[in-house]
């Protein structure tokens, strides 16, 4: 049977499970690793293949999923010392920041609340975590905590959100965190331009920039330093 071809999909375990073509890049695995940093950035143009990239990384690295069925036949695989020591061994956490907009502060940091609510809900096996202490399920349940439909965790909460998650993943695998974080660019492309668009452009541009520093320190805490948990920090971007 025909294959097909993968419009519009960047899902590495979607195309890799519904018969659609991929172009072979799974060396780019061995060549992350032979590399290592604490931090790597992925500087691309657009439709360059970064996010299904980002994705074959969460799949390969993360603790739980069919590797073998989703790498079967891809030239990682002949890399047998590297895939036993690093395949299917980290937590990881993935999250896209491609939604995160809006004309203000609130807007924006309701954007960014759901994003990391989500990946913290694909998570919830934490708060039966026999590793975790009662405190720090509780922290786990601040960052899923919904009213109305909405994720509701308090400002300091969502600042250091992946700092909170990547502790709590470490200490129940008792491994290090791998971080993956696609378009982390779009906030500060869209602040300037929501700026100039809003009627209320002091005030859009110098709320919505606070929020994009907000979320970029809350990140660059989990991913570079502080919490001693962030094995790997990929954030890309999209330009």
């Amino acid at each position: 049977m025909r294959k097909k071809l993968p419009i519009g999909i960047d899902g590495f375990d979607k195309l890799r499970t519904n018969d659609f073509y991929y172009a072979d890049k799974s060396m780019f695995i061995a060549e992350l690793l032979r590399n290592w940093g604490e931090v790597n950035l992925f500087t691309r143009p657009r439709r360059f293949g970064k996010t299904l990239n980002m994705s074959m990384l969460k799949c390969f690295f993360e603790i739980g999923g069919d590797t073998g069925l989703l790498f079967d036949g891809l030239d990682i695989m002949q890399e047998k010392e590297l895939c036993e020591k690093y395949m299917g061994q980290f937590p990881v956490i993935f999250i896209s920041l491609k939604s995160v907009d809006g004309l203000d502060f609130h807007e924006a940091s309701a954007a960014l609340r759901t994003v990391i609510g989500d990946e913290a809900v694909r998570l919830q096996f934490l708060v039966d975590s026999d590793n975790l202490s009662d405190i720090e399920k509780e922290r786990y349940r601040a960052l899923v905590r919904m009213d109305k439909g909405s994720y509701v965790m308090q400002d300091d909460v969502l600042t250091d959100s992946l700092k909170i998650l990547s502790q709590l993943l470490a200490k129940h695998y008792g491994q290090k965190v791998i971080l993956l974080i696609d378009e982390y660019d779009v906030p500060l492309d869209n602040c300037p331009r929501r700026a100039a668009e809003s009627c209320r452009a002091d005030r859009c541009c110098w709320e919505g920039w606070k929020a994009v520093a907000w979320m970029r320190r809350g990140s660059a805490r989990a991913a570079a330093r502080g919490n001693g948990d962030g094995e790997e920090a990929c954030p890309r971007n999209r330009t």
